[in-house]
């Protein structure tokens, strides 16, 4: 019997193994950090400090009372620099905290066992999730304690946690899954705690055998906690796609996971939840995959929130050549195309790829040819050659009309098309001129 898994989808060549068996190392302290006040979805940070403010390790530096945001923190102890715009890896510049630190970093374990999951309320684990800043990790970067604060009427059986990463390059779940592996189940633990959610799962494709051997170790003694392997798909990881492969539920065009009883969650955000509450630990450093054949010495590297990607890449022995080179936010398939190593490393900065400019697909395109390869591929079975034209060309009701905005901007379609034609980038146009049309008809 073949393993769990969704309608569609890709097998892109994976890369992995470029890093996947390599331990986290923790990057050296950067002298300097810019930190933006936008890392999540939902309402930007005020800033908390100005210039020439001393500031600690973990201290809360930016916070907004909206529903929908996520504090932010200065991840070096050191002394506020400038509070000014700064280029973002979005591809904007954004109101940002940049610290230059003073060497010094603070030790954050605490000892003795961790905290029992069943004292804890709900309400606690909720606020802790909050005040530490956690997002999910897994690049979407949504409030956590949004996440876990249905409303009424919405009950949540099940906390599903992701750890699929099938984004081609990109291992920095995988090793979390294996090096942190108590910190994931108990973190699962208290997301079961805090949503009242009686089943917890955790989805890994099945070309991670070592991370489902070592998290069915780990979740052995608890009878509520399963581990699903599911197939090696992109976008396998994707929420609504993992949600059907491992439960058999569909969630409706429009709707959330929590519509159908799920809350899903990064395995990164869990362990980052047990550092919250059982080491005091706001979200100041992640793990972030560091790869592709555009990088001299590929790793797993455990990095401070606002280290740039320069630093970065430096400490991975820099890039590969004097060959032209495209830097990504993230893996090939999803990520963000830089046009500066300036910017910072985000809480949602799940990985860095390098690629030489002659692995990278061309830029010019043919025209459709109708061969439907797009449709055939699409997860969300939607028609991408049609939204990304209307997308193109600014044809905003059409878009709409034929669900543009259910796109997940996996990619597939792009990656398929034998035209060459960057339908992905066209159905974020789209999307972006639906949200400048709304703006404007509010105004």
């Amino acid at each position: 019997m073949g393993h769990k898994t969704f309608d569609r989808g890709i097998h892109p060549s994976y890369y992995k193994e470029l890093t996947s068996s390599m331990r986290v190392e923790t990057a050296a302290l950067p002298k300097t950090v810019i930190i933006p006040l936008q890392q999540h979805a939902g309402a930007p940070c005020q800033p908390l400090v100005k210039k020439g403010d001393a500031v600690q390790e973990g201290q809360k530096i930016g916070d907004v009372q909206a529903f929908v945001s996520a504090p932010v923190h200065s991840s070096i102890n050191g002394k506020v620099k400038d509070v000014d715009l700064a280029e973002h890896p979005n591809g904007s510049r954004v109101l940002s905290v940049i610290i230059d630190g003073d060497g010094t970093s603070r030790e954050w374990k605490a000892g003795g066992a961790p905290m029992d999951t069943s004292a804890l309320t709900p309400e606690f684990i909720r606020d802790t999730i909050r005040d530490a800043g956690i997002v999910g990790m897994g690049g979407a970067a949504f409030p956590t304690s949004v996440k876990l604060a249905p409303p009424k009427g919405k009950a949540i059986d099940t906390v599903l946690l992701n750890g699929c990463e099938c984004e081609p390059f990109l291992t920095a779940d995988h090793r979390i899954m294996i090096e942190e592996t108590d910190k994931v189940v108990w973190g699962l633990r208290a997301l079961m705690k805090a949503t009242g959610a009686a089943n917890g799962l955790i989805g890994v494709e099945e070309n991670k055998p070592d991370a489902v051997e070592a998290l069915k170790k780990a979740a052995g003694g608890h009878s509520d906690i399963r581990i699903i392997v599911t197939e090696t798909k992109y976008p396998q990881g994707a929420e609504k796609m993992l949600i059907k492969a491992a439960l058999n539920r569909k969630v409706p065009t429009g709707r959330l996971p929590l519509d159908v009883g799920v809350v899903v969650n990064n395995v990164g955000t869990a362990a980052a939840i047990f550092e919250a509450i059982n080491h005091k630990k706001p979200l100041i450093e992640r793990i972030v995959t560091v790869s592709g054949n555009g990088i001299k010495e590929p790793k797993n590297l455990k990095v401070r929130i606002g280290t740039t990607f320069e630093e970065v890449i430096n400490q991975c022995g820099g890039l590969a050549g004097d060959a032209e080179m495209e830097v990504l936010n993230g893996g090939p398939m999803m990520g963000v195309a830089q046009t500066t190593l300036t910017v910072p490393v985000l809480k949602g900065t799940s990985g860095i790829t390098v690629l030489t400019a002659a692995s990278i697909k061309p830029l010019k395109y043919d025209p459709c040819i109708r061969c439907a390869s797009c449709v055939e591929v699409c997860p969300m079975a939607l028609m991408p050659y049609r939204l990304g034209d209307y997308g193109r060309t600014a044809r905003v009701a059409e878009f709409k009309d034929w669900a543009g905005l259910s796109c997940i901007e996996c990619g597939c379609c792009a990656y398929v098309c034998p035209s060459k034609r960057p339908l992905l980038q066209w159905i974020r146009v789209g999307k972006l001129r639906v949200r400048i049309e709304a703006a404007r008809a509010k105004k």
